[in-house]
């Protein structure tokens, strides 16, 4: 499982030309789903991405978190972070879990993540086309990906 996490000062998601989520300052993270993850990826990414400390303090050091702060959450399903780039120029997403493991995978990821925030997280819709906007704040972005422990 792999997540990219931006610190922004707000972000939303559109479908359709339909805005489904958006917040203010908080985390967009967007969200790869491998076939072989677990409900342990998920344990691991979710509480280094709400621990993470990329928000500054009064001294203006990044030592606080989502959650010290209060801020919010948007994640989106996004499978192509587990594109293969070895070989040739196309992509390959072998490594991606199909539908039928990512939605429910995804859906605990948003359920979980809401409970350590304590507070909604704002989605995507799984499979969609969907116009992610953001302002990247710093910009801090920060890649993680939970099989390098």
């Amino acid at each position: 499982m792999r997540v990219v996490i931006q610190r922004v000062s707000e972000a939303s998601v559109t479908i359709g030309g339909v805005v489904k989520s958006s917040i203010g300052r908080g985390l967009l993270v967007l969200l790869g789903v491998g076939h072989d993850d677990t409900e342990e990826d998920i344990d691991y990414l979710v509480k280094k991405t709400a621990a993470l400390r990329i928000f500054d303090d009064e001294a203006g050091v990044m030592n606080r978190s989502v959650t010290d702060i209060g801020g919010d959450v948007i994640v989106v399903s996004q499978f192509t972070l587990m594109a293969a780039t070895r070989k040739g120029n196309r992509p390959s997403y072998i490594c991606a879990a199909g539908h039928e493991k990512a939605v429910p995978m995804y859906e605990e990821f948003c359920h979980r993540m809401s409970e350590a925030i304590g507070r909604p997280v704002g989605t995507g819709e799984f499979g969609a086309d969907m116009k992610v906007s953001l302002l990247n704040d710093g910009p801090v972005t920060i890649c993680i990906d939970s099989k390098n422990r």
